[in-house]
C-alpha cells in the first residue's frame, strides 16, 4: 500500500461526530429553553436565601412555586402544542419568524398576568418580580423585532439568566448557596461567583449551539443577549 502523503479521511467518524455535536447542540437547547429559566431561577433562589420568601410553611411556598411554574411555564407550553395542533404554527422550533407572533404574544400575555398577580404580593420577594418583569418587556421587544429580524429567544432568555444571576448574587445572597443532590441527603456548597461563572459559561455554550445548528445568524444571537440583559436591567430600575 502506497502512502500518498496526503491526509486519510474516514467519512463515518466524521459523520458520527457531527451527529454527536448536533444532538448536544439541540438538548442544549432544549434544556435551556427561555420557558424553563424562570423555573430555574426560582428555585435557584430559593436555594440561596429562602428567608426572601415570607411564608409561614413550606406547603405555602409550595403551592406558591406550583402557581408561579404553571403560569409561566406549563399554560406557555400548552398553548404551542394547541397551536401545533390547530395548524397554526408549523413546527415547535419556529423556524419561521412568523410562526413566532402568535406564541410570544400569548406568553408574553401568560408572563404579565405572573406580574400583576406577584407585584404587590409581599411573600414574593422583589428580586424575582423584577426578573417576572424583565422576562415580560424581553418577549414584547422580542415581538417588535421579530418584524425586522429573528434575534435568538434562546439567547435573549440566557442574556435575561446571567442579569438576574449576577442581580441575586451581587445583592441576595450570603456569599454561598447550598443546592441539595435529590435523593442523596447531600447538599452541595457553591460559591455564589462559581454559580455566576456557570451562569455565564452556559449562555456562551447555548449561543454556541444555537450557531451551530445554524437556527441564527451571528448578529441575532448577539442582539439576544443586548435583548436580554438591558430588558432586566430596565425592570430592575422600574421595581426598585
Amino acid at each position: 500500500m502506497r502512502y500518498s502523503g496526503e491526509l486519510v479521511k474516514f467519512p463515518h467518524i466524521c459523520s458520527t461526530k457531527e451527529n454527536m455535536l448536533k444532538i448536544s447542540a439541540k438538548v442544549i437547547s432544549y434544556i435551556m429553553h427561555p420557558l424553563f429559566l424562570l423555573g430555574y431561577v426560582l428555585v435557584f433562589l430559593m436555594q440561596a436565601n429562602r428567608y426572601l420568601f415570607s411564608f409561614s410553611n413550606d406547603k405555602a411556598m409550595g403551592l406558591v412555586l406550583i402557581t408561579i411554574l404553571t403560569i409561566a411555564i406549563m399554560f406557555p407550553l400548552l398553548s404551542l402544542l394547541i397551536m401545533k395542533a390547530l395548524g397554526l404554527i408549523k413546527s415547535f422550533e419556529m423556524e419561521d419568524k412568523f410562526d413566532r407572533i402568535l406564541p410570544l404574544i400569548i406568553t408574553g400575555l401568560f408572563y404579565l398576568w405572573l406580574y400583576v398577580n406577584i407585584r404587590k404580593n409581599d411573600n414574593i420577594p422583589g428580586v424575582f418580580t423584577f426578573f417576572v418583569l424583565g422576562c415580560t418587556i424581553a418577549i414584547f421587544l422580542a415581538l417588535i423585532i421579530n418584524n425586522f429580524s429573528k434575534v435568538s429567544l434562546h439567547t435573549i432568555g440566557a442574556g435575561g439568566f446571567v442579569a438576574i444571576i449576577a442581580a441575586i448574587t451581587f445583592q441576595w445572597t450570603y456569599g454561598f448557596t447550598d443546592l441539595p443532590i435529590p435523593f442523596t441527603g447531600i447538599v452541595l456548597r457553591m460559591s455564589d461567583r462559581l454559580v455566576l461563572m456557570i451562569a455565564i459559561l452556559l449562555a456562551g455554550v447555548v449561543g454556541t449551539a444555537r450557531l451551530y445548528l445554524k437556527a441564527h445568524k451571528p448578529e441575532e444571537v448577539y442582539g439576544g443577549y443586548i435583548v436580554g440583559i438591558l430588558s432586566q436591567m430596565a425592570a430592575y430600575l422600574i421595581v426598585f
